[in-house]
C-alpha cells in the first residue's frame, strides 16, 4: 500500500512540472512563428549551431578566433609566408618586445614575414602582424623596422580593423538583427587587411600608439620618422605601404612634434651592421 501511494505521488509531481513545460514549448513555437523573419532566422541559426557575432560587442576571444581564421585564409590564398627560421625568429623577437609594451599586451600576438618584394606591412584582428621581405630589405636598422611594427601594433591597439569591418558590414547591408555571420566577417577582414587603405584618423592614432610603444620598448624614436621619410622619397613608384598607409608630411610633422614633447635619449636599434647581419638570408 505504501509503495502504491509513493508511485501515485511521484507521477503526480511529474505532471506538475511536465505539463507546464509542454505548454511553454508550444507557446514559444507559436511566438517565434509570429515574429518577423529575422527573429526566426536568429532562432534557426542557434539551433543549427551557426556562428553569429555582433561586431559592436566582440569579445577578446572572438577577436582572436576571427584573426586566426583570417590568417588561415591569407596564408592559403593571399600571401606566401617566408620560411627562413633566422629571419622569422628575429622579427618575432622584435615583435615580442614591442607587444609587451603596447596598449594591448595581454592578447596573443603572431608575427609573420611575407615573401614579397613590395614595401608593405599590415595587421589583422587578434594580434596578427605581417611584414613583407621587401620592407625588411628597405629598412636601414632595427629601429626603423620596429617603428613600422609598432605602428601595426597600434592598429591592433586601436581596434581599427574591427571598426572598418563593422562599417563595411553596415554599408553592404550584411549585418542583421542577429549579427554578422562569422564567415562573412572573416571574408571582410581578409579584404580589408590587404586591399583597403586606412583612414587618416586611424593612421594618426596608430602613429601615436606606435610611437608610445616604440619608446616604452627602449628603441630610438627617430627610427619611426626616418623610415617614413625614406618612403616619401621614393616618388618614382609609390610603395605599397603608402597606398594602404597614407604617409604625408603632416603625419611626419605630428610624429616629430610628439617626439619633441617627450624625447628619449635612447639610440637602441640604430646599428645598421647588426641589423644587416640579422637579415642576411634575405640578401
Amino acid at each position: 500500500m505504501n509503495w502504491q501511494r509513493l508511485t501515485v505521488n511521484f507521477l503526480f509531481s511529474r505532471k506538475r512540472w511536465f505539463y507546464p513545460l509542454i505548454s511553454f514549448a508550444v507557446g514559444l513555437s507559436i511566438c517565434l512563428t509570429s515574429l518577423p523573419s529575422y527573429a526566426v532566422s536568429w532562432f534557426d541559426l542557434i539551433l543549427q549551431g551557426a556562428q553569429v557575432i555582433q561586431l559592436s560587442n566582440v569579445s577578446e576571444r572572438q577577436e582572436v578566433d576571427i584573426g586566426k581564421q583570417i590568417n588561415q585564409q591569407l596564408a592559403n590564398s593571399q600571401v606566401k609566408l617566408y620560411r627562413n627560421s633566422q629571419v622569422n625568429s628575429y622579427v618575432e623577437q622584435i615583435g615580442r618586445r614591442l607587444s609587451a609594451n603596447s596598449d594591448r599586451p595581454d592578447i596573443p600576438y603572431t608575427f609573420q614575414v611575407v615573401e614579397d618584394d613590395s614595401l608593405n606591412a599590415f595587421a589583422t584582428l587578434g594580434g596578427f602582424v605581417y611584414v613583407n621581405t621587401g620592407l625588411l630589405k628597405a629598412a636601414e636598422n632595427e629601429a626603423e623596422l620596429a617603428g613600422v611594427m609598432a605602428h601595426e601594433i597600434g592598429h591592433i591597439g586601436g581596434k581599427h580593423l574591427l571598426k572598418q569591418m563593422r562599417q563595411r558590414a553596415i554599408a553592404g547591408g550584411l549585418a542583421t538583427a542577429a549579427g554578422l555571420d562569422r564567415n562573412t566577417a572573416v571574408a571582410i577582414g581578409v579584404d580589408l587587411a590587404v586591399n583597403r587603405p586606412r583612414s587618416r584618423g586611424d593612421e594618426y592614432d596608430a602613429d601615436k600608439r606606435g610611437l608610445r610603444t616604440l619608446t616604452r620598448s627602449g628603441y630610438a624614436q627617430s627610427g619611426m620618422v626616418s623610415f617614413m621619410q625614406k618612403l616619401l622619397k621614393k616618388s618614382s613608384s609609390v610603395p605599397a605601404f603608402l597606398s594602404t598607409h597614407p604617409a604625408t608630411g603632416d603625419r611626419i610633422q605630428a610624429l616629430q612634434s610628439a617626439i619633441n614633447a617627450q624625447p628619449s635619449s635612447s639610440r637602441t636599434g640604430l646599428d645598421s651592421a647588426a641589423y644587416q647581419a640579422n637579415i642576411r638570408p634575405l640578401k
